[in-house]
C-alpha cells in the first residue's frame, strides 16, 4: 500500500527533478556567456564591466532560484534533501547537508582567480576561518541528530512503517516530526551559509574575478554532473548485460 506521505514525496521530487533538468540547461548558456567575457579580456574597459556586472546579476539570480526550490523541498520532506535522488551516485560522494561545502567555493577562488591583491587574500582567508567554524557546527548539530535516529526507539519505529505495536504510536510521531524539524533547521542553515559564503566572496572579488570565479564553479557543477550522469548509465547497463536471461 502506498502512503499519502509517500505519495506527496514522489510529487516533490519529480517536480524538482524537472526544475533541476531545466536549470542545468540554463547554466550551460550562463558558462558560454561568462567564458565568452573571459575570452575577450574579461572586464577591461568601462563597456565590457557593464556587461560584467548585468552578467553576474543574471548568474546570481540563477543559483537563488536554485536555493528557492531546495528551500521548498526541505518544507515539504527534508530527506529528499539530505538523501537526493535527482543527482547522480558520484555527485552525491560531494555532497554536505545537500549541497557543496561553503569552503569548495574559496577553493575555487585560490585556483582560477590568480591575481588577487594581499588585502583580497586576507579578506578572504579571515572570511573563510568563519565559515569552517560555521560549517563545523552544523556538522556537528547534524551528527547529534543522527545519534538520535539511530538508538532503538527509532529504529523500531522505522521497522514498523512509522507505528509502535506497544501503544507508543503517538509519542514516537511526535519524535519523528521534531526530528524532520531539526534537519529541517540545519539543511536551511547550510544552504543560508552556502550564499552567504557565495556572496562575501563576491564581495571581495572585481567584477572580472568574479566572472573567472562563477565560470570555475559552473563547469565544476556541469563536469561533475555529466562524468556522474555517464557512470551512473555505464552501472545499469552493465548490470543489465549481466543478468541472467
Amino acid at each position: 500500500m502506498v502512503l499519502p506521505t509517500q505519495l506527496q514525496a514522489n510529487d516533490s521530487a519529480r517536480t524538482f527533478e524537472a526544475f533541476l533538468d531545466q536549470w542545468f540547461i540554463d547554466k550551460e548558456h550562463y558558462l558560454r556567456d561568462l567564458l565568452g567575457l573571459i575570452a575577450r579580456n574579461g572586464c577591461g574597459n568601462e563597456v565590457d564591466e557593464v556587461q560584467c556586472k548585468r552578467l553576474i546579476n543574471r548568474v546570481v539570480r540563477h543559483y537563488g532560484q536554485y536555493f528557492e526550490a531546495n528551500a521548498r523541498i526541505i518544507a515539504d520532506n527534508v530527506f529528499l534533501v539530505l538523501m537526493p535522488t535527482w543527482f547522480s551516485s558520484f555527485e552525491r560522494a560531494y555532497l554536505w547537508m545537500g549541497g557543496f561545502r561553503p569552503g569548495l567555493a574559496y577553493r575555487l577562488v585560490i585556483n582560477n582567480v590568480l591575481d588577487l591583491s594581499e588585502e583580497q587574500c586576507w579578506r578572504m582567508n579571515t572570511l573563510m576561518r568563519e565559515i569552517k567554524e560555521e560549517e563545523k557546527e552544523i556538522t556537528d548539530e547534524f551528527d547529534k541528530v543522527q545519534e538520535v535516529m539511530t538508538t532503538p526507539p527509532m529504529l523500531e519505529l522505522l521497522r514498523h512503517g512509522g507505528w509502535m505495536r506497544n501503544g507508543t504510536g503517538h509519542n514516537m510521531e511526535l519524535l519523528v516530526d521534531q526530528l524532520k524539524s531539526a534537519l529541517g533547521a540545519l539543511a536551511e542553515c547550510a544552504d543560508f551559509l552556502r550564499m552567504k559564503t557565495g556572496i562575501m566572496l563576491m564581495d571581495i572579488l572585481k567584477s572580472g574575478q568574479t566572472i573567472r570565479f562563477l565560470a570555475a564553479a559552473m563547469q565544476l557543477q556541469l563536469r561533475l554532473r555529466r562524468w556522474g550522469m555517464m557512470r551512473d548509465a555505464e552501472s545499469q547497463m552493465h548490470m543489465f548485460e549481466t543478468q541472467p536471461i
